[in-house]
């Protein structure tokens, strides 16, 4: 795995925000916490009474455009299933890097990884299926 190449703009990547939780998850056990559009004509929380204020996703939670599919390491993913894929990426290796897909095998991941190494793309997940073969 090349550990040297670099992204060609590195922004500062923020997203966080508080989980919405579903309108009367804390009081019903059979009500879940993930997250439920609340639709009923007399719903409080739909009609945004005080009381029953909470925050609600809208748009303004969206990512900046600028980092939207962004990952922490600068990049953006681009999953590969053969070695071709990894041709594709040999002018654009300081924007995007390879994610292997889980249903590779061993052998094809040795080859997707000694060609990415040799065109310089950076791979997430180089070492993904091979510390579970360790193991057993």
């Amino acid at each position: 795995m090349v550990k040297n190449t670099q992204p060609l703009v590195k922004h500062q990547v923020t997203k966080t925000h508080k989980k919405f939780t579903r309108f009367h998850a804390g009081r019903f056990m059979r009500v879940g916490n993930s997250w439920r559009k609340p639709r009923g004509i007399d719903n409080p929380m739909r009609r945004k009474f005080k009381m029953f204020a909470r925050t609600m996703p809208n748009i303004g939670y969206g990512s900046n455009s600028k980092t939207k599919h962004l990952l922490p390491n600068g990049f953006y993913k681009f999953r590969v299933t053969k070695v071709a894929d990894i041709e594709m990426l040999l002018m654009h290796n300081q924007k995007y890097c390879a994610e292997l897909a889980a249903n590779l095998s061993i052998r094809k991941r040795l080859e997707i990884i000694k060609r990415a190494a040799q065109l310089g793309v950076r791979i997430t997940n180089a070492n993904a299926k091979f510390e579970k073969e360790e193991n057993e």
